[in-house]
């Protein structure tokens, strides 16, 4: 019974690996790890996807650590409108329907399913789906 667990949570957390590397921070990786996990191996899935995207997650965001600076100055160069927000810009916020305008992330910086926006100013990508902000560019 034991080995038959153990053999369910590495082949969780082998089907979570790739999905948990797009998450930003240790809460954003044990979110999408844990959900992941969990349609992959159920509950045990999830604790070991939760465990694996922790720490998957507070290495890797979404823009590499080298291309923050360069696409941060990307979006001050465009003077692009920042939108007022009453609550904290952080990653799992979600920002409303209307009124945030969203802008397509350049094909270089090799982002192709969120977009970005600028947040009190700070500089955002977002799930467009979800408008739920995955990075802050620092």
């Amino acid at each position: 019974m034991m080995r038959r667990v153990i053999g369910i949570a590495v082949i969780a957390a082998a089907m979570a690996l790739p999905a948990v590397t797009h998450a930003q921070g240790v809460p954003g990786g044990i979110e999408r790890g844990s959900r992941e996990g969990e349609r992959a191996a159920g509950p045990v899935g999830a604790v070991v996807g939760g465990v694996v995207g922790g720490v998957v997650g507070g290495v890797n965001g979404v823009l590499g650590i080298d291309q923050r600076p360069r696409f941060r100055s990307y979006v001050v160069e465009r003077h692009v409108p920042s939108y007022a927000y009453r609550e904290d810009v952080r990653v799992g916020a979600v920002l409303p329907d209307s009124g945030v305008t969203y802008y397509d992330v350049p094909p270089e910086y090799g982002v192709r399913d969120y977009r970005y926006t600028v947040v009190n100013d700070r500089t955002v990508l977002v799930d467009p789906r979800t408008h739920r902000i995955v990075e802050v560019i620092e």
